[in-house]
This record gives structure tokens, sequence and C-alpha cells, in this order.
């Protein structure tokens, strides 16, 4: 009897370890590893754990990702060191991994300031716009009951 439940409780284990490498390999296809190098631009995440979210005092939506920042240094195998802009220099400089989103450089994201054309004595000329339609649009009541 002891060497049948000892036979069992092979089986089992054995099953145990093909059903771990399975879910394994599916995680494995989801998952990606982090790496950045020196120099590239990344975008740091805005949550309370960083500390962003408090550093950041706007009345508007916060997006979830700000930046794009330098990464100056990598430290260890998950965490970075990035050049921050004086309104964040509250915050230590040093993020994981999984707080940055990686940064790809696009030409859309270059905004370029329109030319301003000021006159010999140092006016601007100024284009007035008029508003044609005053319509009021608003939200349809929602009834409970």
């Amino acid at each position: 009897m002891i060497a049948e439940t000892t036979e069992q409780i092979k089986k089992i284990h054995s099953r145990m370890l093909i059903a771990q490498s399975r879910q394994k390999s599916y995680a494995d296809q989801m998952r990606k590893p982090l790496e950045f190098e020196e120099g590239e631009h990344v975008f740091l995440k805005v949550t309370p754990t960083t500390g962003v979210g408090r550093a950041i005092n706007t009345e508007e939506l916060n997006s979830r990702y700000i930046g794009p920042f330098e990464i100056l240094k990598r430290i260890g195998l998950v965490a970075y060191r990035i050049a921050l802009p004086p309104y964040l220099s509250n915050l230590h400089n040093m993020f994981h991994v999984s707080q940055l989103r990686k940064y790809t450089p696009d030409i859309n994201h270059i905004l370029e300031p329109e030319p301003i054309q000021v006159r010999e004595d140092l006016t601007l000329l100024v284009i007035l716009v008029r508003i044609d339609d005053t319509s009021v649009k608003g939200y349809a009541e929602k009834k409970y009951h």
C-alpha cells in the first residue's frame, strides 16, 4: 500500500510540473523585459508611489505618463536615474523600470511656435476672431425610477 501511495504521489508531482511548465510558457509569451540605454528617452508613470502626482499641482486632469525624460544612468538591473526638469526637483531622480515607459521619437511630437512679427514700435498685429455660433449644448438629464 505504501508503494502504491508513493507511486501516486510521483504521478501527481510530475503532472503538476507539466502544468506549471505550460502555464509558465503562456505567461512568458506575454511578458517582455524592459531595458533602456543611457541617452534614451522614457515617459514616467504618474502614481502616488512615485510621488509625481503630488509634485504636479494642476487643476486639470493629469495624464498617466509625463515626459519624455532622458536616462542618465542605469543603476543595477531594474533601476534608472533620469534627468528631471526643475519643477520636479523635489522628487528623487531614480526610478524602477516598472515606472518607465519607452518613448518612440516622432516628428509630430515636436511643436514649432508660430513666428511673431513685431513692428518697429514694438507692437504686435492682432487678428480678432468673431464667434458666430452662440448656441449652448447641454446634457440630457437621466431619470431614475
